[in-house]
């Protein structure tokens, strides 16, 4: 390699403010022979000419859209390299990515606006999915009351990767535990049987999709579902006096695994 005794070049330094590559890399392109400075000072320091730069340039374009370093070499000094080629098989890739990086922000939107707003779905989708009755109030009343809980932000994330086919399902089964739950208070069944404590079982099974529902929670949701108006004229719409037999059942089912409904806390 040619010396130059006078800075007729540009220093390490300088390269890597002008090209936009940190120091360590410029060092270890030059190491593998993938740039290498052309002069070098009486006291070896490395200095880099046009045409040093000119290839840096087309090594960082490179690098930018994705060549890997060994890629990059052959692409620049084999000249039966087929550049065309790679250029293509890089564009593919690339066009992949942005595929997956589309995907992936579209994700991102639908989960902002579960944890916002408390469910991705239009209010339009809402009420076909959950009934005339349906309050699309609700999501956001809940955000406000338990958007600081691990259970908001499991519900949210859970709500911003179901599609409205996945929400039907979950839709469907809790329609249909409810209509069970109804058919069994009018068949006399009562807390403490067996078939009580299944129905108990059940209901944590369809809520499961919304997030884990612990027996204690389940126990502050009875009280809840007794006590709410909005909440207890669902269920007395469904059969008079449904919420509060819904809550003894949970109630006496909680009692039977050991746990006290008079002092049960969200836990």
């Amino acid at each position: 390699m040619p010396d130059a005794a006078d800075a007729d070049g540009l220093t390490v330094g300088q390269v890597s403010a002008l090209v936009g590559v940190t120091v360590r890399a410029l060092h270890h392109w030059d190491e593998i022979g993938l740039a290498r400075p052309s002069l070098r000072t009486a006291a070896g320091y490395r200095l880099y000419t046009a045409g040093d730069l000119e290839r840096l340039h087309r090594v960082v374009v490179y690098r930018e859209i994705g060549l890997a370093l060994d890629r990059i070499q052959v692409v620049l000094d084999d000249s039966a390299a087929d550049v065309p080629g790679a250029l293509r098989a890089q564009r593919t890739r690339i066009a992949e990515r942005i595929d997956r990086l589309e995907e992936l922000s579209a994700g991102l939107d639908r989960m902002i606006d579960a944890h916002e707003r408390g469910t991705p779905l239009t209010v339009e989708q809402q009420a076909a999915l959950f009934g005339p009755e349906w309050n699309p109030d609700w999501p956001a009343r809940a955000r406000q009351r338990y958007g600081d809980t691990t259970q908001w932000r499991q519900y949210a994330e859970r709500s911003a990767s179901r599609d409205p086919e996945e929400w039907q399902a979950v839709a469907d089964a809790m329609a249909g535990f409810e209509r069970a739950l109804g058919d069994a208070m009018d068949a006399g069944v009562t807390s403490g049987d067996p078939e009580a404590h299944q129905l108990v079982e059940w209901h944590r099974e369809v809520f499961a999709p919304y997030f884990p529902l612990t027996r204690q929670m389940q126990v502050c949701l009875g009280r809840m579902f007794e006590a709410d108006p909005e909440f207890a004229a669902h269920y007395d719409g469904i059969r008079a006096g449904l919420a509060t037999w819904f809550r003894r059942i949970i109630d006496a089912s909680a009692l039977a695994h050991g746990i006290d409904p008079d002092t049960a806390t969200w836990q």
